[in-house]
């Protein structure tokens, strides 16, 4: 079923207007019966003004007849031509100021030197510029190399800080599962050192005085 314009008028006209069902009115507005029947009774859509489906070339008098006569018939709606208008339209790529394309430059040195884990994909994507471009700078190839300064992208208006970390986020992790992939160096466990002996003093051991004649003998006159 084609989608239509103003469903809820569209119901609210045809429930006033002709003696279809909630059923068929729904199918073809896109809406649920009891959403219809809430509008009949007068608690759903109360301060909608109807839209005539026959006027804004919607519907034909003929499908509405038929309908009308048979019960168990659905309404086809008429292709509108401003059925286009209601397609979501594709975002435009990202433009960027004349005024802030000469800092893109620093932006991206500042992706190298403090982020190299984000990919030139990337940062051309953030920034709207080219690999190639990231790659002069990253090599000093750049046509004003000499005046490139690395400065952060949030500071020269070019990204917000929320998508900055969402980026730098997603890399890092990706970065992360790819080293382990790799089998990358893993935290080595650290020797135990052997224990040193406890230490005990040595007994002090008391030793007499030593035996000498004079006290076994006695004194000679």
């Amino acid at each position: 079923m084609t989608d239509i314009l103003m469903p809820k008028a569209t119901a609210v006209w045809l429930v006033d207007n002709t003696s279809l069902t909630f059923e068929q009115i729904a199918a073809f507005c896109g809406l649920h019966p009891l959403e219809v029947r809430g509008i009949a009774d007068g608690d759903v859509a109360r301060d909608i003004r109807g839209a005539d489906p026959l006027v804004n070339g919607q519907l034909t008098r003929e499908e509405l007849d038929k309908a009308q006569n048979d019960e168990t018939y659905r309404m086809q709606a008429v292709v509108s031509r401003h059925a286009e208008l209601l397609k979501p339209a594709k975002a435009p790529p990202k433009y960027t100021p004349v005024s802030r394309r000469q800092d893109r430059p620093d932006a991206i040195a500042w992706f190298v030197r403090n982020h190299p884990e984000v990919t030139d994909a990337q940062i051309a994507k953030m920034l709207g510029t080219t690999k190639s471009t990231i790659e002069s700078v990253r090599n000093r190839t750049h046509w004003n190399s000499a005046n490139i300064k690395a400065v952060d992208p949030v500071t020269l208006g070019l990204v917000g800080q929320l998508q900055l970390d969402d980026v730098v986020k997603k890399a890092a992790d990706k970065k992360a599962k790819d080293d382990l992939k790799r089998g990358g160096p893993t935290i080595q466990e650290i020797e135990a050192e052997p224990a040193e002996p406890e230490f005990v003093p040595d007994a002090v051991e008391r030793r007499g005085a030593e035996p000498t004649a004079e006290s076994v003998f006695g004194k000679r006159d």
